[in-house]
C-alpha cells in the first residue's frame, strides 16, 4: 500500500494506492516449499534436513538433549530400476516414503537425501535403546514385499545409526558417521542395521588407502597369476589349471584376494583387473601343452557387462589361444538377478567356443533346472563338501549324488579342495572327472607351474 498527501485546490487530499501482493507471496511461499521438499516423495530434502539437524544440534549444545540420525539405503533398488524401469523405481520410492512415515512416531522426521537414500532424525531417541529398536523395525518393514502395478517386489534395506552427542555434535559429522555404519551393514550382508563405532572410520581409511594402492598396482604391474593344477581323477595327469590372481604389495607382501577382490568389485576396478587376468592367463596357456586348458573365474560384476563376450573373443584373437582351451568359471549367484539375461550371456559365450563351468556348486540355490537350462560343460563341487570325506556319511552322499548327476547330464565334474590321499581315493572311486586341491598341488607361480608340468611329463 502506498499513501501520499497531495494539495488539491485549497484542500489537502490523501491518495492511497493498493497493490495485491497475495500472488507474489503465494509464489514465494511455494518456491520456499519446493526448495526444501523432495519433488518425488513430498518428504523434506537434503537441504531441509540439514537445517533441521543444525537446529537440533544447537538445542543439544544448550540443553544436552540427545537424538539419533539413521541413514537408510535400499538393497536392491538398482535391480528394480534396471529391470522394471525408472517409472517403477519412482513408484517404489514413493511407497518406501509412505511406509517410513507410517513406521515413525510424531517426534521423528524422515527425509530423502537423493536416489534411494533416506535419513531419519529421531528426537529423544537415546532412552532404552530406542534407536536400535527403531532401526530393527525399519529393516523389518522394508523386508516386506511392495505391491507395484500388480507385481510383488522385494527390495529390503540396510540402516546405519549415529547417536548425538557421542558420535558427533555437528550435522555433517553425524550424517557421515551414520553413513559409515550403513556401509558396514551392507558389507555384512545387507537387510540389517549397524550402530556407528569409531573403528568404522579407521576401517574406511584403510579401505581408501587400499583402493589407492590398488589403482597404482594396476599401473605398476604388481599383480601376478598363480596356477593350481586340475588332474584327471583316473590317470593323475594335468588336464587344466585354474588361474588365481595374487597381489604382491611392495610393503604388505602378498595381499589376500579376500581383501582386494570385494573392493575391486565395489569400485569397478574388477573390470581392468579381470581383463588383465584373462589376457595374462591366455598368454601363459599358449606356452603349455595343447591338451591343457586354463580356467579363469569371472566376477558377477564382469558377467553383467554386455561387452564381456567381445572382450573374451578379442583377447583370444590377441593371444592366439584356441577358444576350446579356455574355461570360464561362474558362481551360481549370477543366475539369480535375471535368468533371461544370464541365459543370453552364457549362450553368447558358448557361441564363442569357450567352456563354461559352474563354480562352487552346492553352496547356493543349486537346482537341476539350472543345469538343464544353462549351457554349462562342467560343475565344480565346492570344497565344503569335501573336507569331511570320506568319514562323514552325509557329505559322501552329497558328493556321490552330484557326481552321478553330472555324469548323467554329460558334464565334467571337478572336486575342489581335495587335501588327503583318502579324499582323493574316495572321489576317484565315485568316478568324478577331475580333482583339484592341495593333495595334487598348491597354486604355483607361472614358472613353477611350467616346471610342475615338465616334472610330471618326466615321471610319466
Amino acid at each position: 500500500m502506498l499513501r501520499k498527501d497531495v494539495l488539491l485546490g485549497r484542500k489537502r487530499q490523501t491518495v492511497v494506492a493498493i497493490r495485491d501482493q497475495r500472488e507474489r507471496l503465494h509464489t514465494e511461499a511455494r518456491m520456499r516449499t519446493l526448495a526444501f521438499t523432495d519433488a518425488l516423495t513430498g518428504l523434506p530434502n537434503r537441504a531441509r534436513l540439514g537445517d533441521v539437524l543444525a537446529h537440533h544440534a544447537a538445542v543439544l549444545r544448550e540443553s544436552g538433549r540427545g537424538f539419533a540420525v539413521l541413514m537408510l539405503d535400499l538393497d536392491r533398488f538398482k535391480f528394480v530400476n534396471d529391470v522394471l524401469g525408472h517409472a517403477m523405481g519412482d513408484a517404489l520410492l514413493r511407497k518406501v516414503a509412505e511406509r517410513l512415515q507410517s513406521t515413525l512416531s510424531e517426534d521423528d522426521i524422515v527425509g530423502r537425501l537423493g536416489g534411494d537414500e533416506f535419513a531419519i532424525l529421531a528426537l529423544g531417541a537415546q532412552e532404552g535403546g530406542r534407536p536400535q529398536r527403531l532401526a530393527a523395525r525399519i529393516v523389518e518393514m522394508m523386508d516386506r514385499p511392495f505391491l507395484l502395478d500388480g507385481q510383488l517386489v522385494n527390495v529390503g534395506a540396510s540402516v546405519g545409526v549415529a547417536l548425538a552427542p557421542q558420535d558427533g555434535a555437528d550435522p555433517e559429522q553425524l550424517l557421515r558417521n551414520a553413513d559409515l555404519a550403513l556401509y558396514q551393514a551392507k558389507a555384512e550382508g545387507k537387510a540389517r542395521f549397524r550402530v556407528f563405532e569409531p573403528a568404522l572410520a579407521e576401517r574406511l581409511e584403510a579401505r581408501r588407502t587400499l583402493e589407492t594402492d590398488m589403482r597404482r598396482a594396476l599401473k605398476a604391474g604388481e599383480f601376478e597369476l598363480h596356477y593350481q593344477p586340475l588332474v584327471d581323477a583316473r590317470s593323475g595327469q594335468v588336464t587344466a589349471a585354474e588361474a588365481l590372481v595374487r597381489w604382491r604389495h611392495p610393503r604388505r607382501g602378498l595381499v589376500s584376494p579376500a581383501d582386494f577382490i570385494p573392493l575391486a568389485e565395489e569400485t569397478g576396478l574388477i573390470m581392468p583387473l579381470g581383463a588383465w587376468v584373462l589376457r595374462t592367463a591366455c598368454t601363459d596357456a599358449t606356452r603349455w601343452p595343447n591338451a591343457i586348458k586354463v580356467a579363469v573365474n569371472l566376477s558377477p560384476v564382469q558377467f553383467r557387462d554386455d561387452r564381456l563376450p567381445e572382450i573374451v573373443e578379442d583377447i583370444l584373437r590377441e593371444t592366439g589361444l584356441p577358444a576350446h582351451r579356455l574355461e570360464l568359471e561362474i558362481t551360481e549367484g549370477v543366475m539369480f538377478d535375471d535368468e533371461e539375461l544370464t541365459l543370453m550371456m552364457l549362450s553368447r559365450l558358448k557361441a564363442a567356443g569357450v567352456g563354461l563351468a559352474m563354480d562352487d556348486f552346492g553352496t547356493g540355490y543349486s537346482s537341476l533346472s539350472y543345469l538343464r537350462r544353462f549351457p554349462f560343460d562342467k560343475i565344480k563341487i565346492d570344497r565344503s563338501f569335501v573336507c569331511q570325506l570320506p568319514s562323514d556319511a552325509e557329505s559322501a552322499a552329497i558328493v556321490r549324488a552330484i557326481i552321478t548327476m553330472g555324469s548323467c547330464l554329460g558334464m565334467t565334474t571337478t572336486v575342489e579342495g581335495v587335501e588327503t590321499a583318502e579324499q582323493y581315493a574316495f572321489v576317484a572311486s565315485e568316478k568324478c572327472s577331475q580333482v583339484q586341491g592341495y593333495h595334487v598341488s598348491r597354486p604355483l607361480p607361472s614358472e613353477d607351474f611350467t616346471a610342475f608340468l615338465v616334472g610330471q611329463k618326466a615321471a610319466a
